[in-house]
């Protein structure tokens, strides 16, 4: 039987773009999206269709997908509701990443919307989604919430089950938005979830931060529950903007050295991504958090 193969999807355009303040040139963006692809990168979040208001960094979402979508990776855009889910089935995007919190509280922060709200919302985007789009749901908070703290696992699980119901063959991601989970509770909860006889038609993915140092750690444990989708951002950049004190995401390179060094290929150009990943800790205002970049690359290769 042929070994499996974890899959990588990079969220520096999305979740790390989005913590720098001041907008990036939109040339410079689609020319990170277009190298983070030509190093193998085999799934890409493009960014967020979110109000300009909120999020200024993601204004020219329909710009930089027209400037991308000749390659060859899977090209994703997050949003928060349905009107975002037509911009970007209309900017030409078939895979929608819906986001909601399990956290009442960082749902209101985040989204500015309940829990209960969000699914509906969610029930809206899957009776309008066009056949053969592709829909995952991010489960935001799946460990813990920077404004109430520890989530309940029997609050994720509830929130699991809803969404199964609504959108039984989605792929769903536990988030572990503020970095704060540990790699014992990762498999737990992932064990758990999986287990569910709600979720037999879902797929899984793992979105984790490296605030608390356990980023790498964490998605390995994800790898031994059976997850085979992980989310992770070039150089480490970025930290949601609506959880205090949640700072930049694993980084795209600590993760596939740990997998390359595991015999598990992702079929990503290590010294090509780290060249990437170089540009973007170049860029102004944003915060990293990548160690391989910080080894003398002969010896990270």
């Amino acid at each position: 039987m042929a070994a499996a193969t974890p899959i990588i999807c990079e969220v520096a355009p999305r979740d790390g773009f989005q913590s720098i303040a001041n907008p990036l040139p939109t040339e410079a963006k689609i020319g990170i999206i277009r190298d983070l692809a030509a190093a193998g990168c085999p799934r890409i979040e493009l960014g967020s269709f979110v109000s300009p208001k909120a999020v200024p960094q993601m204004a020219d979402m329909a710009e930089i997908v027209e400037g991308t979508r000749d390659l060859p990776a899977e090209l994703a855009a997050l949003v928060p509701n349905l009107r975002g889910a037509e911009n970007a089935l209309k900017a030409g995007l078939r895979q929608i990443v819906y986001v909601f919190s399990v956290s009442q509280a960082h749902n209101l922060n985040n989204v500015r919307q309940t829990v209960a709200q969000s699914l509906t919302g969610l029930d809206e985007i899957v009776k309008a989604l066009p056949k053969g789009t592709f829909l995952r749901v991010d489960l935001a908070t799946a460990f813990d919430c920077p404004f109430e703290g520890g989530v309940p696992l029997m609050d994720l699980v509830e929130a699991v089950k809803q969404v199964a119901a609504i959108a039984p063959n989605a792929e769903l991601a536990l988030c572990d938005t503020t970095g704060r989970a540990n790699p014992f509770d990762v498999a737990r909860r992932f064990d758990t979830v999986q287990m569910l006889p709600e979720t037999a038609g879902n797929t899984w993915a793992f979105h984790g931060h490296d605030t608390f140092g356990q980023g790498v750690a964490n998605a390995l444990a994800a790898w031994q529950s059976g997850v085979r989708v992980f989310d992770t951002a070039a150089a480490g950049l970025g930290g949601c903007p609506f959880a205090p004190g949640a700072t930049g995401n694993t980084a795209t390179e600590d993760l596939v050295f740990a997998f390359n060094e595991g015999g598990r290929s992702t079929g990503i150009d290590l010294p090509r991504l780290l060249d990437v990943a170089d540009r973007v800790a170049a860029l102004p205002g944003g915060v990293t958090g990548s160690h391989l970049r910080h080894v003398p690359r002969g010896r990270a290769a």
